[in-house]
Formats: structure tokens, sequence, C-alpha cells
């Protein structure tokens, strides 16, 4: 081995190097070194740094997603009870800080309000899906920075999400099995029976049947829990069997015995929360937090995440190989995506041109043709203005031909007058005259 290593070409040695997983020896060690900390450090680093956890509750509204989470992180956490009147699905997310032993925990809920609730149902799951994407995005954004933060970025990639299923008895809703469908590709879907103490035990067995019946019939792929690891691989194996979990949740504490229990209390007798007899809510918390949760948020960054990621990059045009199946350069690729931008950018911009230019030429006809319009019509306007001119001319003229005939009648009429008034004085005097002789 040493001596092909050694051999050959120094270009063909520094290849060598550079795949150091190909032809590892296994050397043997004179003392002890350290790097057995390793772990030790990895966790410590874990500790000060504090860990994340990010859950979806989906589910319609009465069927307890709030009284669980309540009843999983034994506490209570901030929140109203949502209504039945809500115009759309909304996503109401609340992140809290655990402290548990000298473990920290960033905890975000995020629960569906108001999903199930309208009469169309139909577009329910696309505000889910567009939130998961949401946080998919940020994630990707963050990661094409020049300047990354993630050691310090808020992760707020759903890592599990809990669909309540409503305890029918007989099989599952249309909505259940759509939004499930959607959602299996993006988030690790554990679906659970919630209020599972409104069925008696056989029916919530048939039920369980039924409801992986119809999940494998529609192709929905539930999170399973990992059987790689020996440690856990035979309580998975066997928690894996009991999905989908019947679980109750409730805050309400009972003393039974000599020691404190979490119960529903009925007019027939207590359901104790925390009984596997009674419901697998031990079951869920066992899986959910105590048992897989590294892995639940090791599947959303290497499964889900990269999904998204590699349809987003492939989307943008990057790929690993070309048609020859040779590697890409990313600087040859993102030049020559620049330069097909600037080209589009290019076309776009003389389109728009040309199309600024044509919408000048049709506002210019436009404006010449309004333009003609009105010269036509201020033509039409000076010829009706001057014919009617003349005729009130011609008017006038005729009105002052008639007042000139008037005024020489009026004056002969008093010229006539004044002539009869005197003679008719004269004979007056002249009978005086008489009469006095």
């Amino acid at each position: 081995m040493e001596a092909e290593a050694n051999s050959g070409s120094p270009e063909d040695s520094w290849a060598f190097i550079q795949r150091p997983g190909e032809g590892c020896r296994t050397v043997p060690l004179a003392g002890h070194v350290g790097f057995d900390s390793l772990p030790d450090q990895l966790v410590n680093q874990s500790i000060s740094q504090g860990f994340c956890f990010n859950i979806l509750c989906v589910g319609e509204t009465g069927l307890g997603k709030s009284t669980l989470m309540d009843t999983l992180f034994n506490t209570k956490f901030e929140g109203e009870p949502a209504t039945h009147t809500q115009p759309g699905v909304q996503l109401q997310s609340n992140t809290y800080d655990l402290q548990e032993s000298n473990v920290g925990l960033k905890l975000t809920i995020v629960s569906t309000v108001g999903f199930g609730d309208q009469i169309n149902k139909e577009d329910s799951y696309r505000p889910i899906v567009e939130f998961i994407d949401a946080q998919f995005e940020a994630y990707l954004q963050e990661e094409l920075k020049i300047r990354r933060l993630l050691h310090n970025y808020h992760d707020s990639r759903i890592h599990a999400c809990l669909y309540f299923i409503a305890p029918t008895g007989h099989s599952l809703k249309s909505l259940d099995l759509v939004t499930m469908k959607k959602l299996d590709s993006k988030v690790n879907v554990i679906p659970i029976i919630a209020k599972s103490d409104a069925i008696s035990k056989s029916e919530l067995t048939k039920f369980k049947i039924k409801i992986t019946s119809e999940l494998v019939s529609n192709g929905v792929q539930i999170y399973q829990f990992p059987m790689d690891d020996e440690a856990v691989a035979e309580v998975n194996g066997t928690m894996n069997a009991h999905l989908p979990f019947a679980v109750i949740g409730s805050t309400e504490e009972l003393k039974i015995g000599n020691k404190m229990v979490k119960v529903r209390q009925y007019p027939w007798g207590t359901v104790q929360v925390e009984n596997e007899a009674h419901c697998d809510f031990v079951k869920l918390r066992e899986m959910l937090i105590r048992v897989n949760m590294e892995d639940l948020r090791e599947q959303t960054h290497s499964r889900h995440y990269e999904l998204y990621r590699r349809c987003k990059l492939e989307e943008m045009g990057f790929k690993d190989t070309d048609p020859d199946s040779k590697p890409f350069s990313l600087q040859e690729t993102y030049e020559a995506k620049r330069n097909e931008f600037l080209g589009e950018l290019q076309k776009k911009e003389e389109e728009m041109r040309q199309m600024f230019v044509q919408r000048v030429k049709e506002k210019e006809a436009e404006l010449k043709e309004a333009e003609k319009e009105l010269h036509e019509k201020f033509d039409r306007l000076k010829k009706l203005h001057q014919d009617e001119k003349k005729k009130l001319e011609d008017k006038k003229k005729s009105l002052d031909d008639e007042v000139n005939a008037f005024k020489q009648r009026k004056t002969a009429a008093e010229l006539l007058q004044s002539q009869g008034s005197q003679a008719g004085g004269s004979q007056t005097l002249k009978r005086d005259k008489e009469k006095k002789n």
C-alpha cells in the first residue's frame, strides 16, 4: 500500500491523499492520545448551545391539541381556545424556553387554528404546506448568505407533525387523507387518535387497523421510528406496530393510592393518562421525546429539507453533473445562469421598449385623430357662428328699417296733429270775435 501511495507522479499522490476513505490503514496506538473524549466534548458543546424542537399540531378544533401539549411537557402553555368561526386556516406559532436538569430546550408549538371548520375544506391544507415551505426557505436563505450565522440561527423547521384524528371509530375523513398525503414529503407525520376514551377498546382496535389500511392504500408515508440503532431497535419496532397512538390529555390531577396522577374524571369513573392500560400517552411521550427526538430533527434536515433544497436549486438551474457526467463548476453555472438572466432581461427590456414605442405611436395616432376631430368641430362651430351672426345682422337691419319708418310716420303724424290744432284754434278765435260783435 505504501509503495502504491508513493509511486507515480505528485498529482497521483495528491489524488490518493484527497480520498482517505479508500485504502485507509488501521494502525495501533502506543499510548493514550485523548480523542476518545470527543463524545464528551460534543455533549458539553450541545448542552451549552441548547436544543430546539418544533412541533406542528394539525387537527380539527376541539380535539384537545393544546391540552395534549400541556400534558406532554408537564406545564401550562399560554394560549386561548379557538372558535369554530374562523374564515380560513391560520397557523399560530408560540416559542417557549424550557429547562430540565442542565439541558435547555427551545420549544416551538404551531397550531392550525380553524382547520376543518369551513364548509369548503378543499384548500385547508394549503396554509400548512406554505408555512412548512416558508421555514425551509428561511433556512435555505440563511445557508446561501456569504456570512452565515447558522450556529446562532433559530431553526424554525418543523421536526414533527402530530396529526390529530377524530375518534369516530369508522374511517378517516377525506380531509385527513388529503392533508397527510400533502404533508408526508415535507414533515415527519405521526398520526394519533385524539380523545381515545370516547370509544371502546374493541372499537379502538378496529379503528387503528382501519386507519393503517387506509394510509397504506392511499400511499401516505407516516414517520416510522428508526430501526438502525440496535439500542432502540427493539422498542421502536414494537412501537411502530402500535401506530397510530390512541392518546388522552389532561392537566387535572387526582390522588390515587400514594401518588398524584393525571386523570380525566367521568360520572362512571376516571381515566388515567399515564396508565398504559387506558391509553397510549406514555408510548407517545417515550417515542417522541425520550427516544427519537434527535432522529426527528435529523430526518427533518437530511430528508425533508434536503428534498426541498434540491428541488429549489434545480429550479434555479444548478445540477451536480452535466450531460457528460462531469461535475459542475458552481462558478461556471452561476456565470451561465447570470448571462442567461441578463440575456432574458435584455430581451424583455427590448420587448418593453418596442411595446412602449408601439403604444406611443398608437397614442400619437389617437391624439392626431382627436386633434383632427377638434379642428373639424371648431370649423363647424365657426361656420355656425358666422351663419348665426349674419342672420342676426339681417334681423337687426330689418328692425332698424322698421324703427326708421316708424319714426317717419310718427313725425308726420305729429306734424299733422300740430297743424290741425292750429287750424282749430284760429276758428275758435274767429267765432269769439263774431259773438262779441
